[in-house]
């Protein structure tokens, strides 16, 4: 019974100590960087799909992570991260925070369809995101972290529809969690978001192992040669 007490304790201290390490690091960035532009962030609309460019957009938990994980792919000319699928318009980090504005955290991903296909990005998807996981990922809780796809047309909605039946088949008796939505409007995050594992990989990486995101994923999907 105690070391039943012990490790509940334990477990709870560090799921609070990571998500201080998260807010700290974004502070010491925000901290270092001088903010240029100070009003809201604006709703992403981008360029119109064309042969050589196309819109994927996922959520998977921490953008961080999921960026990382997206940019290593050939084919992928673009990532943003920011936050989809809430009602509250050009909402900021902390707002998101709260879990109040039913935005999750996500990555809007441009692809050359003639170099990779929307189908290897979903399969990409789910083998780097918890699909078991409802309102988290990995040591991030919350309706911000929740798991989805925003399908942009038709075809990526019956893809997707597809794999994640395949993800239940896999993991059956238990139940896939990651919801397939329409996309709207996709806010893309603070300046001090993007690319930040590229622009802080030490706390990054710092992150990424200690909320045992890799560890999650080897275990459900088996080891993988990426290294993000």
């Amino acid at each position: 019974m105690l070391r039943t007490v012990l490790r509940t304790v334990l477990r709870t201290a560090l799921r609070t100590a990571l998500r201080s390490i998260r807010l700290l690091a974004v502070a010491a960035v925000v901290a270092a960087a001088v903010v240029a532009a100070s009003g809201p962030a604006l709703a992403q609309s981008g360029a119109p799909p064309s042969p050589q460019r196309a819109v994927a957009t996922f959520a998977g938990g921490c953008f961080w992570c999921t960026e990382a994980d997206f940019d290593h792919v050939p084919g992928v000319t673009g990532t943003t991260s920011g936050y989809t699928g809430g009602k509250v318009a050009n909402p900021t980090y902390g707002q998101v925070g709260t879990g109040s504005t039913g935005h999750t955290e996500a990555v809007e991903i441009v692809y050359d369809p003639a170099k990779v296909s929307y189908r290897t990005l979903l399969d990409h998807f789910w083998r780097n995101h918890d699909p078991l996981a409802k309102n988290r990922q990995f040591c991030d809780s919350g309706e911000q972290y929740r798991p989805a796809i925003f399908y942009h047309d038709e075809e990526q909605r019956k893809l997707a529809e597809e794999t994640k039946k395949a993800a239940q088949a896999k993991f059956a008796p238990r139940v896939v969690q990651t919801e397939i939505v329409k996309a709207g409007a996709f806010y893309k995050a603070e300046d001090y978001h993007q690319d930040y594992y590229l622009k802080n990989p030490l706390r990054y990486k710092f992150y990424r192992y200690n909320c045992g995101r890799d560890q999650r994923l080897e275990e459900l999907w088996g080891k993988s040669d990426k290294s993000s």
